[in-house]
């Protein structure tokens, strides 16, 4: 793209569209939905499958050789999953969003709410929810509402694991990335901030 515009989505397998058509998966609809907006942004998909908060630490280094307007963070599904402390994944989220800033600050950092599934327990689920807010708030980054938002529990929307949307889920997904996704899009180019 001649604008040099780039949004960049680190996450896990739901980034990366496991079990979809590379196509389908939402960082793709939502660049569909860019390109019928008209905006000068392309999308870069860095989803990984299984992957951490300390995974994507270790690669975060690498992923920051380009130049990114704006970065959204999906991350600590699986650590909800293993149920790692919820302290030791504050800590790595607060690294990611530090080591974002300190390699492009004028980007805009969007960090994607996650749940911990309800059989780790109330004081973990809670503690996971407040977690994301708490590190978006201290950091600067804009909060994103959970990613899955009307997907998560309805069978008719997930593939057979329970957990990865299918092609209908996934454009509700797009959608809900999108909500906050166009005004960030919008601001930062009426801003003209520039790497």
């Amino acid at each position: 793209m001649s604008a040099g515009h780039t949004v960049l989505f680190v996450g896990t397998s739901l980034t990366a569209g496991l079990g979809l058509n590379p196509d389908s998966a939402y960082p793709q609809l939502v660049q569909q939905k860019i390109d019928s907006a008209k905006l000068p942004f392309e999308v870069v998909n860095a989803g990984v499958s299984g992957e951490t908060t300390a995974g994507l630490l270790r690669r975060l280094d690498w992923l920051m050789r380009g130049n990114f307007d704006v970065i959204v963070v999906e991350s600590g599904a699986n650590d909800g999953l293993r149920g790692t402390p919820v302290a030791t994944v504050r800590e790595n989220l607060r690294a990611i969003v530090s080591k974002i800033r300190a390699a492009h600050p004028n980007a805009r950092v969007v960090l994607v709410q996650m749940e911990a599934p309800p059989n780790l327990g109330p004081a973990y689920a809670s503690a996971f929810h407040a977690m994301y807010g708490e590190v978006a708030k201290e950091s600067g980054a804009t909060l994103m509402p959970f990613l899955l938002n009307g997907v998560a529990g309805d069978r008719t929307l997930n593939q057979a694991d329970g957990i990865h949307p299918n092609q209908r889920g996934e454009h509700i997904v797009a959608d809900n990335v999108w909500r906050t996704l166009e005004p960030i899009l919008t601001r930062s180019l009426a801003s003209g901030t520039r790497e």
